[in-house]
Formats: C-alpha cells, sequence, structure tokens
C-alpha cells in the first residue's frame, strides 16, 4: 500500500511503498501498539508511518 508522510522533522512529504493493508492501519489507528499491528514490518517502516521519518532524515541529523 502506498503510504503518504509528511515528516516531523523536515516537513517534507514522502510517499512509500509499504506491505500494510488498510485494515492493520485502521487497528493501530484505534489504539493498537504499531509493533503489535503490524508485526511484520520493519522498524524503519513503522517509525515512517507513524511520524513520515525515514532512515536518511534520522542519519542526518547532528549527534549530540
Amino acid at each position: 500500500m502506498l503510504i503518504t508522510r509528511q515528516s516531523l522533522i523536515s516537513g517534507i512529504t514522502r510517499t512509500l511503498e509499504i506491505p500494510v493493508t488498510a485494515a492493520q492501519l485502521c487497528v493501530w489507528q484505534t489504539g493498537t501498539h504499531i509493533q503489535d499491528a503490524m508485526p511484520e514490518l520493519e522498524p524503519a517502516q513503522r517509525e515512517f508511518i507513524m511520524t513520515g521519518i525515514t532512515d536518511e532524515e534520522w542519519s542526518e541529523l547532528p549527534e549530540d
């Protein structure tokens, strides 16, 4: 399914193909933890769904 999100870090809107169903998204949106609603996804895919942030954006952030 194509998922479009705006990054909470950069504000850039991206669309990624993520192997998730509309039913799984609904379960998550109604309160189930994302890792329980979509256990087959990689953590980076779940992060994108929740925040719109990609691994590339995380790696570009300056370290403290």
